[in-house]
């Protein structure tokens, strides 16, 4: 019998020596553990843990196949290697534990705050770093810290003899003026490639007069190599400056009329596909794991039952590229996450390709629009890519997981989103899958608001000063932040999606303006019904207002439909320029077909998920939509008042007649949103408070 026992114990040691070793967190390194106080957490004691993930790829693995240039990055023994950072928010008793984990995703490295409401549940929060074009601000640290920011430690590719892979490269110079050297920035952080040479020779730097956002150029001029330098300069060290590869010098310094680009070559890309993997494996482990290799125990082993991944903005462009690459499965075949969370966001980020830079934001040049933006298989004739869809790879391993994704207005004005509502061609609303649903927030900044009614009302509760546009030193609106919330929205989703996931109760119906219910047409003024208002230009938004889908030509070994390959063109050449859409608008500029929200069902004024970029100190895009910020214009108080001023809109007087009648149609609207299940009671009784409370026809 010892005979037998051994021998099948050697046979079970063979099985596991040959058997394929799937990629995996082998080492967890915990750096520091903070506690939180029970007052923040719904009277529930919770810690955060940060700590470093190490980890290991098979590129040989169909999971990882798809991951650019993974096999230019290998180590001696076939492996690829990462170093992930992360944090950890869990119950101190981890028997207080709900079994739910939310995996989030970093925006530009920053960790999204923890919500009380989530850890009152017991839920543990997961964030890990994804991003690793590391530049500047973004250099990974030695150990992690609960308030660091969160980046990816992964390898550079070079050719199969070891010799550095070459590449061409873009960066912009925008609204800056005087002397000083300037760097090449991406959204805040430096453009994560330098150049090969310093030989200005060898690179091609031009001034532009403006460019439309259609991405037309007007007036452009080459600057020649010997009237700037790769260099620091400044008044006290005039050109040439000192040589410096981040840094631009002109002779004549800067014009901040004028927007200056430069092209370079540059050397050992970054894997940044790596980011996909690396995210999918770290929530695999903290979900799954007892233990790493070294023995050291995973902090929330055995308490997770069911997992979401969340991200906002660039960070829900990640979770749309993650889950149509198939990341959603592991090398093992394990289904990872049972639900994803894209927030405002309806691109896919520009990561697996090589010269990405996935810091970037909606300006000129900037990937992320390419092949499908759509859940189910839809052809797309007018860039000539096949009929594909997001869901495709995990539907055919069967790991797709129930998605929740909410916008607002400011997504369709400036982040290029209706085509994953009715395609490239527009020619019928694309159907949503039964795993999906989709809330739109009408007339809504990107992100929402600061919500609140005196935030509305014209006076001292009201800026003077327009909102401040996002991106890269972008500029000023010339209308004050749009108010208009997602948060009682968000918290409302926020409960329907817990219930989706761990008790398969079905969430609301999706709500979203659609060309069959006659709520989305063209994308300008006449076909969406806007009204002319006074504190606007007549003819805004015109045609080529919005910022619309360019079919960018990034050469012949890019991949348009996984936006994967090589981008071997920079800048890329515009092949056309696709037709956008937005919703229609009622007699006061507000958006219809979305979900019912307080603020919009008692408006103050006209809120739009557009602004117009102010000239001042920042003057290049003047005139031009301001990036993705909203806009609000106030209603006048009286008849009197708007007539004055020539205002269509009725007045608060008209609408409401005084205070009370305003606080009732609060009550209405609360009533509304509740009854569709978009707000919750704790949330309605508050927002009846603050309306009682406010100045509105005070």
């Amino acid at each position: 019998m010892k005979k037998i026992l051994a021998r099948a114990a050697a046979l079970v040691l063979a099985a596991c020596a040959i058997a394929p070793s799937h990629a995996r967190v082998t080492r967890i390194v915990i750096d520091e553990t903070r506690p939180l106080p029970a007052a923040d957490s719904g009277g529930v004691p919770f810690e955060q843990v940060a700590g470093r993930a190490f980890g290991e790829l098979d590129p040989a693995s169909p999971a990882n196949a798809l991951i650019n240039d993974i096999q230019l990055v290998k180590e001696q023994d076939g492996k690829v290697r990462y170093v992930a950072t992360f944090v950890l928010t869990k119950p101190v008793d981890m028997a207080r534990a709900s079994g739910l984990m939310w995996h989030e995703v970093p925006n530009r490295g920053v960790r999204r705050a923890n919500v009380v409401a989530e850890r009152a549940n017991g839920d543990i929060d997961l964030t890990s770093a994804w991003q690793g074009d590391n530049s500047g601000a973004t250099a990974v640290r030695p150990t992690a810290a609960v308030t660091q920011p969160h980046w990816l430690q992964l390898p550079v590719a070079r050719n199969p003899d070891g010799s550095p892979i070459l590449g061409e490269v873009f960066g912009r110079i925008v609204n800056r003026h005087g002397p000083n050297s300037q760097p090449l920035i991406v959204q805040t952080n430096p453009v994560p490639y330098r150049p090969v040479t310093l030989d200005t020779r060898n690179a091609r730097l031009v001034s532009r007069s403006a460019e439309s956002t259609r991405g037309e150029v007007i007036g452009e001029t080459e600057i020649a190599p010997g009237d700037w330098a790769w260099a620091r300069c400044d008044a006290n060290n005039p050109f040439p400056g000192t040589p410096d590869p981040r840094q631009v010098c002109l002779r004549n310094g800067f014009d901040r009329s004028k927007l200056y680009q430069v092209t370079f070559t540059s050397a050992e890309p970054y894997a940044l596909g790596i980011g996909f993997a690396a995210w999918r494996d770290v929530g695999m482990f903290f979900k799954t794991a007892r233990a790493d290799d070294t023995g050291t125990p995973n902090p929330v082993a055995g308490a997770v039952t069911h997992s979401i991944g969340r991200g906002v903005s660039q960070s829900g462009n990640f979770l749309r590229g993650w889950l149509h690459l198939g990341f959603n499965r592991d090398e093992a075949g394990r289904h990872v996450h049972d639900g994803l969370w894209p927030i405002i966001a309806g691109r896919r980020i520009a990561l697996n390709f090589r010269w990405a830079q996935p810091d970037g934001v909606l300006e000129l040049y900037q990937a992320g629009s390419e092949g499908p933006q759509w859940w189910l298989p839809h052809p797309d004739p007018v860039r000539g890519v096949p009929a594909v869809g997001l869901l495709d790879r995990c539907a055919a391993t069967r790991t797709c997981p129930k998605i929740i994704e909410h916008f607002g207005s400011a997504e369709v004005w400036a982040l290029k989103l209706t085509p994953e509502w009715v395609g490239t061609d527009a020619r019928r609303d694309l159907p949503l899958p039964s795993n999906v649903r989709r809330y739109y927030i009408a007339s809504s900044n990107h992100g929402g608001g600061a919500g609140g009614f005196d935030t509305s009302v014209p006076g001292a509760a009201l800026p003077s000063v327009g909102a401040n546009c996002p991106g890269n030193n972008y500029g000023t609106g010339i209308l004050p932040a749009n108010p208009v919330p997602h948060t009682e929205t968000v918290n409302a989703i926020r409960v329907h999606f817990r219930n989706w996931v761990m008790k398969n109760i079905e969430p609301p119906p999706s709500r979203w303006p659609r060309l069959a219910d006659g709520t989305l047409a063209a994308a300008h003024k006449a076909a969406i019904g806007f009204p002319t208002l006074p504190q606007l230009r007549a003819g805004v938004p015109e045609t080529d207002f919005i910022m619309p889908v360019l079919d960018y030509d990034w050469g012949p070994d890019f991949r348009p439909a996984d936006g994967s390959g090589v981008a071997g063109k920079a800048p890329p050449p515009i092949r056309q320029v696709l037709a956008m859409y937005a919703p229609k608008v009622d007699a006061d500029g507000n958006e219809l077909g979305g979900v019912p929200v307080v603020l919009l069902d008692a408006p103050l004024g006209t809120y739009l998920g557009w602004n117009i970029t102010a000239g001042g100190e920042r003057p290049f895009h003047q005139g031009q939509i301001c990036n993705y910020v909203g806009g609000m214009i106030p209603f006048a108080r009286t008849l009197a008042d708007r007539q004055a001023n020539g205002d269509p809109r009725r007045s608060l007087e008209e609408r409401y007649g005084s205070h009370a009648g305003y606080v009732d149609a609060v009550r209405k609207g609360v009533a509304r949103a509740q009854g569709a299940g978009f707000l919750l009671p704790e949330d309605g009784e508050r927002l009846i408070r603050e309306a009682e409370a406010s100045k509105v026809l005070r």
